[in-house]
């Protein structure tokens, strides 16, 4: 199939396109230097230009706090930056594999979020990501991940890193509780979900919950330190405050792939020594 991955530069997708590419696809990756997502204009030409069969779409806004802080250009970005990739793949035939997040959600759930439990968001970003996949059509297809690492771009094992490299004692929030995902798991299966023809909203994470304290310490686990330099904290306790609400609760259970007898993800932790490797080395330099 012929393959456009949006946000092609970014932590995801550049594992999109390399999934895509592994998996025998014929790719086109475009990061927003090359397109802007919110120019309707500028996607119009580059879809119809790549006419591609599925749009695997990981371009978005994901800076949280300052989303929160810009509300209108969020919902631009990733609300009718969406609407404009949908209707750009209508005028070409193409279906849209729309990534989405943890964020629509406002986690106060005590038990894990499946994939028809109504959206709630309390962030400007988590709004704007819902806005995302309403404008999706009926073949189109929704994967939400949550607290993503990868090894390109910024995520929260390049930051327990840097801040292991010069701090004797890390502060974590205990009381914050999701799933990690690492993107060179996730890639292939939302590959796998689009090119399979799927539709509807799927969650795709790696398996095992835990709260950022805990993930820390597994983060410095794995570098050979001592896991008790990361301290737990509560959210209300942070200075400064966080600008945007993060949900308590962010664990998405994994409903439909184990419906559809599709194998999970693996468990966090045995995908993260070997991510936990190639950001040290890329750190390291």
């Amino acid at each position: 199939m012929r393959i456009l991955v949006t946000g092609a530069a970014g932590q995801l997708g550049t594992d999109l396109v390399a999934a895509a590419g592994a998996a025998g696809h014929d790719v086109v990756g475009v990061a927003h230097a090359e397109m802007d997502v919110a120019d309707a204009a500028a996607v119009g030409r580059t879809v119809s230009s790549a006419a591609p069969d599925v749009v695997l779409h990981a371009a978005a806004w994901t800076a949280v706090d300052l989303c929160e802080g810009d509300p209108q250009r969020a919902m631009d970005v990733n609300g009718a930056g969406t609407a404009n990739v949908v209707r750009a793949a209508r005028g070409v035939g193409a279906r849209v594999a729309y990534v989405s997040t943890d964020y629509v959600f406002d986690g106060t759930k005590a038990e894990p979020y499946v994939e028809d439990d109504e959206p709630n968001p309390v962030s400007a970003y988590g709004r704007s990501k819902l806005a995302g996949e309403r404008a999706l059509g009926p073949d189109d297809l929704t994967v939400r991940i949550s607290w993503v690492c990868g090894a390109n771009g910024a995520n929260m094992v390049r930051t327990i890193l840097r801040l292991l490299a010069g701090n004797p004692v890390l502060w974590f929030v205990d009381d914050q509780v999701g799933c990690p995902t690492i993107t060179s798991d996730v890639a292939p299966l939302i590959v796998r979900l689009a090119t399979d023809g799927r539709t509807g909203t799927w969650h795709a994470t790696n398996q095992g919950a835990v709260s950022w304290w805990q993930f820390a310490r597994d983060v410095v686990e794995c570098v050979g330190e001592d896991p008790d330099r990361v301290r737990p904290i509560a959210t209300a306790d942070l200075v400064p405050p966080r600008p945007a609400r993060r949900p308590a609760n962010s664990v998405l259970e994994n409903r439909a792939l184990s419906r559809a007898g599709i194998p999970l993800l693996p468990h966090y932790r045995e995908s993260l020594p070997a991510l936990v490797r190639r950001l040290q080395a890329v750190l390291q330099g």
